[in-house]
């Protein structure tokens, strides 16, 4: 069955297509209803078994023909027009949009230049000169491709968090769903909640090994099975890989262990073990000290732990350590000591500082978000759309006089709402650190979100000084997505996170994790420098729409990899302490 991440990235191919063939409009519509289809909670091919077709043209951006397409591809498993487009445009447009500075309307004018459909004729007609002695381009444009063809590559391996994890919980529901299924759980890089993954893993206890995999490969959303066999399977769910391993319930704790990693956290664990006389693998902790071979065989020794995953620290003497820690980072030695962090969680969220509207590139009204953002029991909240600025979407930031207008519109709102509505603007930081607000803006905003948007290809000592110079300006109370990355689309800045937090903790500007799924930056392990530094962080999602408010989740993980506590993070404040350090 087609998950709903799945038909986002059918209509999202729409409209990189229609943008090659250079069609107008129809791209943007399409790029809108794959955001909602994605961020839509119910997976939408339900509605199509039920035949509830109203339903699904009430989600936003979902009109009668784009509802049509969904039930064609949910029902056939393809899209008539998409494949007409495909055989028109034989390009391989997600690989090639991924070098960045290649746009789908660049893609489109190489394939009727040159005739380049993959990565490999790019690289080949790169590499031959031939791309500079097309029209608009050149040797500049030439050399970026080259640059940036490896990087390409790479990040087209790896499933976004944001598209994985919700799979991965329809995959927990349906394995608890079985009787035979004593314990179930995701293990790897998604269950530490890593940015991108590569499979999803999921790991259950059973008796009956037989007949979980027998189910699970015969599940209704699997598209294609890869391999089974007596303790595992993989299958395909539309284009993420989903590997079940089996184990006895006795061995589930230790199971859950060791394949959730990281092989980094692991291997610090078995030399910690080993110190103290102990073996752990998959199969359990053992007591090897009166073993004279303890590598004679996986179980040998007493065994002393591995029904829980608890148990398997308990027994070198560390408490269990939260999996998103387990990078090792020093979550070992502070386990031993007691000095884990008390990590914050979703439910200490009191509010959302960066979102955005239909003033500039937001799909709703400032009450519509105000009113979501109630409907999740806020404390506060942020509305900072775009100011004008280089690089700023469509050219759909706000000019000054704009940004006075929508202040009194916020304070209407904020006058009837029922929690705080902070006025506030998204600037953009410039190549110099810069942002272009005039005195008066400044003055009459809440909140100023200040964040990078072009020129992030500046060497890493030049984006360290350009980022601590828009901290240190004492207009600006957040830092946004000081990366700029978006991930399997573009690196981003590379810069010194301790200098950063060191900065910000002087200036109490607070450094933003931004929460959408395509950003997530701050990163964790640039989080934990920041606040080893003594700064302040703000969970924000940067959402365009009320559905996607749902992005604090990534936010809060992300931060919780960064080992944050809930008072290192300001929208986990009281209102009056907030208001306190915005101004």
């Amino acid at each position: 069955m087609a998950t709903n991440a799945e038909i986002a990235g059918r209509f999202e191919e729409f409209a990189d297509l229609l943008e090659a063939d250079d069609v107008e409009y129809k791209p943007r519509a399409y790029r809108r209803a794959a955001d909602n289809i994605r961020a839509h909670p119910t997976p939408i091919a339900d509605y199509v078994a039920a035949g509830d077709r109203d339903t699904i043209e009430d989600i936003d951006g979902v009109g009668d023909a784009i509802a049509s397409k969904i039930v064609e591809y949910v029902e056939t498993g393809e899209i008539e027009e998409l494949e007409e487009l495909r055989a028109d445009l034989p390009i391989d447009i997600a690989d090639i949009t991924r070098i960045e500075g290649v746009g789908p309307k660049t893609a489109g004018k190489l394939y009727r230049e040159l005739g380049i459909e993959t990565l490999d004729g790019l690289e080949a007609a790169a590499e031959a000169g031939e791309i500079q002695e097309v029209s608009g381009f050149g040797p500049k444009t030439e050399q970026n491709i080259r640059d940036n063809l490896e990087f390409a590559r790479t990040i087209g391996q790896r499933q976004l968090l944001g598209e994985a994890r919700p799979l991965a919980d329809d995959v927990l529901a349906f394995l608890e769903s079985i009787d035979a299924v004593d314990r179930c759980e995701v293990a790897g890089s998604i269950r530490r909640w890593r940015a991108t993954i590569g499979d999803v893993d999921v790991l259950v206890g059973t008796e009956s090994a037989d007949d979980v995999i027998e189910q699970f490969v015969n599940w209704d959303s699997v598209d294609s099975e890869i391999e089974s066999g007596p303790e595992k399977a993989s299958v395909r769910v539309g284009e993420i890989r989903v590997d079940l391993r089996v184990v006895v319930p006795g061995e589930f704790g230790s199971a859950l262990q060791y394949f959730t990693g990281s092989k980094d956290h692991n291997v610090a664990l078995r030399n910690y073990a080993i110190d103290r006389g102990m073996k752990l693998n998959e199969y359990g902790a053992f007591d090897v000290s009166e073993v004279e071979d303890p590598d004679s065989g996986q179980r040998a020794g007493e065994r002393v732990a591995g029904e829980t995953e608890a148990g398997m620290y308990e027994a070198l003497g560390l408490e269990w350590m939260p999996p998103e820690l387990r990078e090792d980072r020093g979550e070992i030695d502070a386990a031993a000591v007691g000095e884990l962090p008390d990590l914050l969680t979703r439910d200490d969220v009191r509010g959302d500082l960066h979102t955005h509207t239909g003033w500039s590139d937001g799909n709703n009204t400032i009450s519509e978000m105000v009113e979501a953002a109630e409907a999740r029991g806020y404390d506060y909240f942020g509305i900072a759309d775009h100011a004008e600025g280089p690089g700023v979407v469509g050219d759909m930031g706000l000019s000054d006089t704009q940004i006075i207008e929508q202040v009194e519109s916020i304070r209407e709102v904020d006058a009837a709402a029922d929690i705080e509505v902070f006025a506030g603007i998204e600037a953009n930081v410039d190549a110099n650190g810069e942002i272009d607000l005039g005195e008066e803006v400044i003055a009459e905003l809440d909140v100023i979100v200040a964040s990078p948007h072009s020129a992030l290809d500046q060497d890493a000592g030049t984006a360290t000084e350009r980022l601590v110079r828009a901290i240190e300006n004492p207009a600006i109370d957040v830092l946004g997505h000081p990366s700029g990355r978006l991930l399997n689309e573009r690196s981003g800045l590379t810069f010194d996170a301790t200098a950063l937090g060191e900065a910000a903790a002087a200036s109490d500007t607070a450094l933003e994790i931004n929460s959408n799924p395509r950003r997530l930056d701050l990163w964790g392990s640039a989080v934990q420098a920041a606040i080893d530094a003594g700064a302040s962080i703000a969970i924000n999602t940067d959402a365009h729409r009320p559905s996607t408010l749902e992005f604090m989740r990534w936010g809060v993980h992300t931060a919780r990899r960064g080992w944050a506590e809930p008072a290192d993070v300001i929208n986990t404040w009281e209102l009056a302490d907030l208001r306190e350090f915005l101004h």
